[in-house]
């Protein structure tokens, strides 16, 4: 089962940035889902939200909540 958080250093190789833009991409991240309400954790963003938000991949009916 696939982790429901992607931490700094996937993001990095994903996206094949530094660790520092990294961490960076996910404090917006995660200020974009703190300002809806989400509980968020240092460091890691929810790994379906990340992929929504930077590939434009759209959420299906059964996973609508974060």
């Amino acid at each position: 089962m696939e982790n429901k958080f992607i931490r700094v250093d996937e993001v990095a190789k994903e996206l094949g940035v530094s660790t520092s833009y990294a961490y960076k991409l996910i404090r917006q991240l995660n200020n974009e889902l703190k300002a809806k309400g989400f509980v968020v954790i240092a460091g890691r963003v929810n790994r379906q939200y990340f992929n929504e938000r930077l590939y434009g991949a759209e959420r299906s009916n059964a996973n609508a909540g974060i």
